[in-house]
């Protein structure tokens, strides 16, 4: 059983373990060094409260029990502004997200609420004319690529580095 935190509480999709490392070296090479202390990730939810993550932790659990692995369609990238994000598409993990939104409607922040745009960011918080550049770069020899969702892991927020929590994979039939 998880105990409950002071920390905000933030849920990512966990990748399979090829992608995870072909995003991570992305953004080893990408991202501002000083600011890289975080793994390659998939956001779900931003600002979940700490002090609930018994309940979450067990609403979790339940979910991946009856959740299937997500094929995910690397389909394309997205241009930040000031960094550059691969984007993904999956009906179900779309549906999987509104179920959540739903459960925790009364937690929600104004971020959270926000229709899901999942994505992975390999390069953030540069100067615009670099990102534009690297975005050229990358989606001039883009291929729609497949990877895998396999589970979820949820994680305290420590003022920038995360403390991971708890891992639910997916094993639904």
């Amino acid at each position: 059983m998880l105990s409950a935190t002071p920390a905000p509480l933030i849920l990512t999709l966990t990748l399979d373990a090829a992608a995870q490392a072909y995003f991570n070296e992305l953004r080893q090479q990408h991202f501002p060094p000083a600011r890289n202390y975080l793994q390659a990730h998939v956001t779900l939810f931003h600002h979940l409260p700490g002090p609930e993550a018994p309940a979450v932790a067990d609403h979790l659990a339940q979910v991946a029990a009856h959740t299937p692995v997500l094929p995910l369609r690397v389909s394309g990238l997205r241009f930040l502004g000031r960094g550059v994000a691969y984007e993904l598409q999956n009906d179900s993990l779309q549906q999987l997200h509104k179920q959540l939104q739903a459960t925790w409607a009364a937690w929600l922040t104004p971020q959270d609420q926000q229709r899901l745009k999942p994505h992975v960011t390999v390069q953030n918080k540069v100067e615009p004319a670099v990102a534009r550049a690297l975005h050229q770069e990358l989606a001039a020899q883009f291929v729609p690529f497949e990877a895998t969702g396999t589970g979820l892991t949820l994680w305290a927020y420590q003022n920038g580095p995360w403390q991971q929590l708890a891992q639910f994979a997916f094993t639904g039939g």
